[in-house]
């Protein structure tokens, strides 16, 4: 039985609004700077009071960029955008065909092919990143959009997570869609995708989230400032040597960095949630 006492309930809500202070004040700090000037965010303290330069500062970044960025942030996060998208999507979509195949056809080393893909777990695109570079370069995919992605686009953790989602899916079901006459797409498309939707929208979360940070792999296969996703342009607007660094409008560009990840995450949350939770999946 659950403990409902006035200094149960005090504790509680205090270590709740002592963990949103500790995550939300750095955000906040960054806002604040992203709304001033230079000499305002280099003052000894910094005021925490939001500054007259907003909508210039952000602007200014859109249009422009800053610093040694090379390109309008508004190209940077569409870049980042289609990186994100690609890679999620296409391993939703990859990992549910796969784990389709593994558990509603037979033939011979099926399960042997399950544990090649289950394998993979040990081989991040940082272990083989040499020849996946070298396979990408005489492909002549350096620098578009299909050499930022295909590397990131197969998922093992997927599609074990949907083979074990479709092992618990009943198999009077797949009988029973086989005496009305519908073949294997059929009852792919119109039974498994439907009862799926929960698991698609929580890994659609977790995996845009992933495409929308990637730093190592952009940084090897692009060249051209005009492909940099928004993480490797955030990174090159903060000058080495004597150059000064734009702080406010570093700042700006972070938070501009954080909006499509935080409002997929809010948009989806129910879904995310409920997919992540629900006992059968």
């Amino acid at each position: 039985m659950l403990d409902r006492s006035p200094l149960s309930r005090f504790v509680t809500y205090a270590v709740l609004l002592a963990g949103v202070a500790i995550v939300a004040l750095p955000v906040w700090v960054t806002f604040v700077a992203s709304t001033q000037t230079l000499e305002q965010v280099l003052a000894a303290p910094m005021s925490l009071v939001p500054g007259s330069r907003l909508f210039h500062n952000y602007a200014e970044v859109l249009a422009a960029g800053a610093g040694n960025s090379g390109a309008p942030v508004v190209r940077m996060m569409t870049n980042s955008l289609v990186m994100a998208l690609v890679i999620a999507l296409g391993k939703i979509a990859i990992s549910l065909l796969s784990a389709f195949a593994l558990i509603y056809f037979r033939f011979r080393f099926r399960q042997l092919a399950f544990w090649l893909i289950f394998v993979t777990l040990m081989l991040p695109v940082e272990v083989r990143i040499m020849p996946t570079y070298q396979v990408m370069s005489d492909l002549h995919l350096l620098d578009t959009y299909a050499g930022l992605t295909l590397p990131l686009i197969a998922s093992a953790t997927a599609t074990f997570l949907f083979r074990q989602f479709f092992m618990t899916v009943p198999d009077e079901l797949a009988e029973a869609a086989k005496i009305d006459g519908a073949g294997p797409m059929h009852f792919f498309w119109h039974v498994l995708l439907p009862l799926s939707r929960t698991s698609i929208a929580a890994l659609f979360v977790i995996q845009f989230v992933y495409g929308w940070n990637q730093y190592l792999w952009p940084l090897l296969v692009t060249t051209q400032e005009s492909m940099y996703p928004v993480v490797i342009g955030l990174k090159r607007m903060i000058s080495t040597g004597d150059a000064a660094t734009e702080w406010n409008l570093v700042m700006a560009t972070a938070i501009l960095a954080m909006l499509p990840p935080i409002a997929v995450v809010v948009l989806m949350q129910k879904w995310f949630v409920k997919g992540l939770v629900e006992s059968d999946k």
